[in-house]
């Protein structure tokens, strides 16, 4: 029988930027506002936040625990923020004894609870954790299947401060005003997303929605039809639709602005190409071969580099790529670049968690707790350390701020790395239950979503 490993996690999300120098511009939006998974442009960075030091704040002790509220339901999704707003969302199975199966193991079991749930959107406040309002978005019996590592709302939300929207794959994308008013939804049908080598398993979605300028765009790859749809963002009606022959993936697309002039780029990871399209009319521009058969990490980019991972063995891959390019553009047979590949990898690939760039270094985490730093521009390796105790692994995606990078671990610690070319275990921190999802930052606060509480950490 094939092996197998777990796969529908968290996902990334990212939301537009539309102007010259977004990797500069991203870096201080994104110390007020967390629009989406990881920041604006799926960054992960925020720096400006001022956040307590590593060895300060614990959970249990309540220090610089500003607030822990209950979150009903089961989600990977990871929060999101606008000004005094978080917004998170959630699956509710009728069953009280709901859960999924964290930890490093290879089953591609599905989960047996099919049961009837209520797919939720809330609005807490941010200062105090309050709940301001909620809305069911859909309610019944699943339309698929998920992972029994997964849950049924793997997908985090994004919000451009006018409207938040919400996807839960079967059942549907959605658009809410900030009061939490619907305004509307969309049938995207049954999207079957498994094993792309035995169909009958299903694992359930987990790319998430982005916003555009007044685009949604979602990347739907299933074991049947595969597309990327553009939906406008005020009405829900669609402006274009790509479809794409793909296996099933779990990557969110990301808009690369380079920062040299060059055109915007709609990037999506998938396992036959990575894709550049034109992000305006869903137009193919370019395409890269040699990927995995899984892909989940979402495309980064900072100045004029696009970083693309996956880590399904054997390729387990790396590419820097360089926008702009037309055609295909897989290098030749072992060649380590070409005309817009900057530098590539095999066997160094992140199998959940997207990398990180910040202060010049890529960063990359493994499921297993392996923590590479490369340096961005030429990919020559600067460190490899692994994390101890790894315990069950990590899914959620590094994120970095003032000089420290954070890692959750399932198992419910945040390990607080200190940025640079030496490695520096500055803490470890018990949250008391699994984190599967990635933390947000804005505003002075690390929002940190645990397996039933929401978190915010703070001054």
């Amino acid at each position: 029988m094939t092996s197998f490993r777990p796969i529908a996690l968290v996902m990334v999300v990212v939301c537009g930027v539309c102007a010259a120098g977004a990797a500069r511009q991203r870096v201080s939006a994104a110390a007020n506002n967390w629009p989406g998974f990881r920041g604006p442009s799926a960054s992960g960075v925020a720096d400006g936040q001022n956040l307590p030091d590593p060895d300060a704040w614990n959970v249990s002790e309540k220090r610089h625990l500003k607030w822990k509220v209950d979150i009903p339901g089961l989600a990977h999704s990871s929060p999101v923020v606008w000004g005094d707003r978080v917004f998170v969302t959630s699956a509710i199975s009728s069953r009280s004894n709901a859960t999924f199966k964290p930890g490093l193991y290879g089953e591609g079991t599905a989960s047996e609870d099919r049961s009837r749930h209520k797919w939720i959107v809330l609005a807490l406040d941010r200062a105090s954790g309050k709940t301001v309002w909620q809305t069911t978005a859909y309610e019944g019996e699943p339309r698929e299947k998920r992972h029994i590592k997964a849950t049924y709302a793997n997908a985090t939300p994004a919000t451009d401060g006018r409207y938040v929207v919400a996807f839960f794959g079967s059942q549907g994308l959605y658009a809410f005003d900030m009061k939490g008013a619907p305004v509307w939804k969309k049938d995207l049908g049954v999207l079957n997303v498994g094993a792309y080598d035995l169909p009958e398993y299903e694992w359930g979605t987990a790319s998430s929605p982005i916003i555009y300028k007044n685009l949604v765009i979602v990347q739907c790859d299933t074991q049947n039809e595969s597309f990327v749809l553009a939906v406008d963002l005020a009405t829900g009606k669609d402006v274009w639709k790509t479809t794409r022959k793909e296996l099933p993936s779990w990557g969110t697309p990301t808009v690369v602005i380079p920062d040299r002039g060059g055109a915007p780029e709609l990037v999506t990871n998938a396992s036959n190409f990575i894709r550049g399209y034109d992000p305006e009319t869903g137009a193919e521009r370019w395409r890269l071969g040699g990927s995995s058969k899984i892909t989940a990490p979402t495309p980064i980019f900072f100045g004029n580099i696009v970083i693309v991972a996956s880590g399904r063995a054997p390729e387990r891959p790396i590419f820097a790529i360089r926008p702009g390019g037309q055609g295909d553009i897989t290098p030749p047979d072992g060649a380590p670049s070409g005309s817009h590949i900057v530098w590539r990898k095999t066997g160094r690939g992140s199998y959940m968690p997207t990398p990180l760039i910040y202060q010049g270094i890529l960063y990359v985490l493994s499921n297993a707790g392996l923590f590479d730093a490369y340096e961005l521009e030429t990919g020559a390796e600067i460190y490899r350390q692994r994390l101890e105790p790894a315990g069950s692994g990590f899914s959620a995606s590094p994120v970095a701020a003032d000089g420290r990078i954070y890692l959750s671990g399932e198992d419910g610690d945040i390990f607080v790395i200190r940025s640079g070319r030496t490695f520096e275990l500055l803490a470890r921190t018990p949250m008391g239950e699994p984190l599967m999802s990635t933390p947000a930052l804005a505003g002075g606060t690390m929002i940190v979503r645990g397996e039933k509480h929401l978190f915010a950490i703070g001054r």
